[in-house]
């Protein structure tokens, strides 16, 4: 039986039905909706050619080529659907909820699947996907310098069961020119903002979420306008570490990476460090005295943040010092503040 179903409602179900996309993997690659398999019906060149033919020829010309093309495919298509779902109950979708996944959607059918076809496909999901980042959130901003553990924080203010966005980890890219830590891999912008909507789909938009204070841009990423723009609108927690641990956190984190890593990450701030201090840098970094190439380079980005920190509304802004090391400590003393603290 197929079931024409909208994105939203798919997304929704009391349970949990595996996804098939089966659009060609460089579509898929290009973006796709987060835990979707990919069971491409026409390869790259095979699109080309039926989308070839579909304009010079015609559609029913590019239907029969179409068939031809997968005429030997359908019965691995089914057994690639059988073992994502056993149970045979799936959802199907393409671009736009046409042929393709028509198609898709007729076979499994035939074989007694169960298939929820997506109307509008990938291209409604899309726009679902968008409409996500205009909805209204309770954010609080966790904010502090460079090295004061913010992710870390993050992380165990989630164990303990707060709602958290950790938009570095969606982004895989540490927000700083050596973000990537010489070893992650950036999502595509358009997959970044999928999966950001689907961390954002299951908030209870009625409490509070907890966001790291963010540039606009993670990397080569940047954080869509309206949830961006409800970011530097939220109150802040401005979190105060001692400069000292500050650069023993981030010596311990660095200390492992590349030197020619860590140079031409150094070099891409040059402009702004200043060529003395990138000398400087680069010689500490070179000789293993990755503590002296730590202070040197956070005298920028602590003055960075300053500056971002200068044009938020004061009146949103709070500081808490913490002098606790123990993270449990730290979570828990962070929570207290912002169920003392005055509303903001």
């Amino acid at each position: 039986m197929t079931k024409p179903i909208l994105i939203n409602d798919f997304l929704h179900l009391h349970d949990i039905v595996p996804l098939i996309d089966v659009r060609t993997p460089a579509e898929y690659e290009q973006g796709h909706v987060p835990g979707a398999f990919n069971v491409p019906l026409f390869s790259n060149e095979e699109r080309v050619r039926v989308g070839t033919t579909y304009k010079q020829v015609g559609r029913e010309e590019a239907i029969l080529l179409g068939f031809d093309l997968t005429g030997s495919k359908w019965s691995s298509f089914i057994k690639e659907a059988l073992i994502i779902a056993p149970d045979k109950r799936i959802g199907v979708h393409c671009w736009r909820g046409g042929m393709r996944s028509g198609a898709m959607a007729w076979a499994l059918d035939l074989y007694g699947f169960e298939v929820f076809l997506i109307q509008g496909g990938y291209k409604k999901y899309r726009g679902w996907v968008h409409q996500q980042f205009e909805q209204p959130y309770k954010i609080q901003i966790l904010g502090g310098m460079t090295g004061s553990g913010k992710t870390k924080l993050l992380q165990q203010l989630s164990v303990t069961g707060e709602q958290v966005i950790d938009l570095e980890d969606l982004a895989q890219h540490q927000g700083s020119s050596y973000g990537s830590m010489n070893k992650l891999i950036q999502p595509t912008q358009e997959q970044f903002e999928n999966n950001l909507a689907g961390k954002l789909k299951d908030i209870d938009k009625k409490e509070k979420v907890w966001v790291e204070d963010e540039s606009l841009t993670i990397g080569k990423r940047s954080i869509p306008n309206p949830f961006w723009h409800q970011m530097r609108d939220a109150a802040i927690i401005d979190i105060k570490v001692d400069v000292q641990r500050r650069v023993n956190s981030l010596a311990a984190e660095y200390g492992s990476l590349d030197k020619d890593f860590l140079m031409e990450s150094t070099e891409r701030i040059r402009k702004r460090l200043g060529p003395e201090q990138t000398k400087y840098a680069i010689e500490a970094i070179m000789e293993g005295r990755i503590k002296d190439f730590v202070k040197i380079v956070l005298v920028y980005y602590d003055k960075t943040y300053r500056t971002g920190l200068s044009k938020r509304d004061i009146s949103k802004v709070s500081s808490l010092e913490l002098d606790d090391t123990d993270i449990a400590t730290q979570a828990n003393n962070v929570l207290n503040f912002t169920i003392n603290a005055p509303a903001k």
